[in-house]
């Protein structure tokens, strides 16, 4: 994730943090020094990040169960509204799916359980005296919140993923997929309409709720699609290509008279250099940078995949491309067309007729 520094790796998974948690942080210290005194704002502070270490456990609940179902996490980043673990992949048995989404609430009563113990509590106990002057109980009552609010079914929250196991016995993956974002995006509708009188913090996790359910539900959509077919059945061949000496003029020139959303950067080799985004080549002319080099202007990491590989194994390598596309190359590397998702969902569109159109099949 882009914004984000890297802060350890534990068990091959690297933590980071999005450079928005330093915003959080001091928010909470200027807000706890307005109302308070340094003292106050420190402890405020010190909450926070304990706070956030109790998310860290909690996403590698997550990573440590789907580690059981050989699923690797390369990362988990802290965000102002949470964590977020980046699996290579989901489990899609429905039991797996529901184990793993378990296991980080499990985390956080397990904390706050351990907590009580300590302080010789019971929950009932937490939203009284006992936590007014006790930092720990602070902490505790702090973790049995995000231990109910991760269950809400709001897709892709825990619950939410729960939610998705649970349908998917009857539905099937990607139809419980669907049914469980809609629910999801529901939900978010409430808590963003909750969030806006007053709670700011709610508003913003229910936008990354309605996306997040949107985008996973294209991205299994996608892999449905895709499933048992061939890259080169959604591949666009395109008919022209930059060399290394071209300029966003050209680029948007080519742009002009194509009906390409990006465009290949091909070197003499034939070897895929990199793309430029539509956007870029455009916004550069609009600019008066015409001049300017399409080196500079196109997005050079872009994977790329064989085009004698199924076209399911490349669903996971476009949803982490930042460039939004992929190229196919032949069999000695040389570019033969590119991947987007758009041209995945017209191109295997058509080939599944009108009956999959027309059921709805297709719709997000």
């Amino acid at each position: 994730m882009s914004w984000s520094i890297k802060l350890f790796t534990l068990g091959g998974t690297a933590v980071r943090m999005h450079l928005t948690f330093l915003l959080l942080v001091a928010w909470i210290a200027v807000i706890e020094w307005q109302h308070g005194s340094p003292q106050d704002a420190a402890r405020g502070v010190l909450f926070i990040l304990v706070l956030f270490a109790c998310v860290v456990l909690h996403e590698f609940g997550h990573i440590w169960a789907a580690r059981r179902y050989g699923i690797r996490t390369p990362d988990v980043t802290l965000l102002p509204i949470g964590g977020v673990a980046s699996m290579e992949r989901m489990p899609e048995k429905p039991t797996q799916e529901i184990a793993v989404a378990l296991a980080g609430p499990a985390v956080n009563a397990a904390i706050a359980f351990v907590i009580l113990l300590v302080l010789r509590l019971d929950a009932s106990q937490l939203s009284f005296g006992a936590v007014q002057g006790s930092f720990l109980g602070q902490i505790a009552a702090a973790n049995l919140v995000l231990l109910i609010f991760n269950l809400i079914p709001a897709f892709p929250m825990d619950g939410g993923r729960v939610l998705r196991g649970i349908l998917a016995i009857w539905l099937g993956f990607g139809r419980a997929t669907q049914v469980a974002a809609r629910i999801g995006q529901g939900l978010a509708i409430v808590l963003a309409a909750v969030g806006l009188m007053g709670n700011p913090l709610l508003v913003l996790i229910a936008i990354f709720i309605f996306a997040a359910a949107g985008g996973e539900a294209r991205y299994v959509k996608l892999r449905e699609l895709a499933r048992g077919r061939a890259v080169t059945d959604a591949m666009i061949a395109p008919t022209e290509g930059l060399s290394v000496m071209a300029t966003a003029e050209d680029a948007a020139a080519l742009l002009a008279r194509s009906a390409q959303r990006v465009v290949p950067v091909i070197d003499g080799a034939g070897h895929l250099r990199g793309v430029v985004l539509r956007e870029k080549a455009l916004g550069a002319v609009k600019q008066n940078r015409g001049a300017t080099p399409v080196l500079e202007l196109m997005a050079s990491h872009v994977p790329t995949i064989p085009q004698s590989a199924g076209l399911e194994t490349a669903i996971p390598l476009l949803f982490a491309s930042r460039a939004r596309c992929i190229g196919v190359v032949d069999d000695v590397g040389r570019f033969v067309g590119y991947l987007t998702p758009e041209s995945i969902g017209e191109r295997l569109a058509v080939r599944l007729g009108p009956e999959k159109r027309s059921s709805g099949w297709l719709r997000g």
